[in-house]
């Protein structure tokens, strides 16, 4: 399996909590951090593509053993400069593929980041490797979004994602056979460059098959960190998988 490109350089990693900060707010983490502290169960937790450790270091703060791995060295590098990051493990490669000497109570994979795999080939390993880092019972937890190709009308690819004097962000849709998209961002007056990335949104279902490929059964799924019911007008889920 090829391995994937790194789209989060150290152009991206500088500036990546500032543009992600609503993500970073305590009221956003506190639920999140809550359901992993339940779900670890008290034992050792491995996030799939760690970042900076948006949730990584409230998660160790609550008592938890948090290791991370990480495609982007700039991004871990990030990490390493914040406080308490000495608690945290982090092993650059990827997520899909890379295999540590340890088993978890729990595997996590938050914030769309299974969509930076972009073939079904590479999201049917990453829950492969998944549940082969996970101890008997432990739980594989993934948060990404619904895909909304109802909002998309024949012939249309473009869907704005936000579009403010701050920030403009679109989808583009390049291959719906493939479920391929790119994300545009651009932050005027910024100074700072246009990115672009590409993804591989997938649907619910699917994923409860790759779970199933893996050995893993759902346990629970919600629209959100607060248990809301999961329902055909979702936006986004969080899914548990269970070993």
């Amino acid at each position: 399996m090829r391995m994937p490109e790194n789209y989060f350089d150290e152009d991206v990693a500088a500036d990546y909590d500032a543009t992600t900060s609503a993500a970073f707010d305590s009221e956003v983490l506190a639920p999140i951090v809550d359901v992993m502290v339940e779900l670890a169960e008290g034992g050792p937790a491995l996030e799939f593509g760690i970042g900076t450790g948006r949730v990584a270091l409230p998660l160790a703060d609550r008592g938890v053993d948090v290791h991370g791995i990480e495609l982007s060295p700039a991004m871990a590098g990030r990490l390493r400069e914040k406080p308490g990051s000495d608690r945290i493990e982090v092993t650059i490669g990827d997520f899909a593929t890379t295999r540590l000497d340890r088993t978890f109570s729990l595997v996590y994979i938050v914030f769309n980041t299974i969509m930076n795999l972009t073939t079904q080939d590479e999201q049917v390993s990453c829950f492969a490797n998944a549940a082969a880092h996970l101890r008997p019972g432990g739980r594989f937890v993934v948060e990404v979004l619904v895909p909304d190709l109802r909002r998309l009308p024949p012939g249309q690819t473009i869907q704005p994602s936000e579009v403010s004097s701050a920030h403009i962000g679109f989808d583009e849709y390049t291959d719906l056979a493939w479920q391929q998209v790119t994300s545009h961002h651009h932050w005027p007056g910024t100074g700072r460059a246009p990115v672009s990335t590409p993804f591989r949104y997938v649907w619910p279902a699917e994923l409860d098959l790759m779970a199933r490929l893996a050995g893993m059964h759902l346990e629970g799924r919600w629209s959100d960190w607060v248990r809301s019911p999961f329902t055909g007008d979702s936006t986004a889920h969080v899914s548990v998988w269970r070993r």
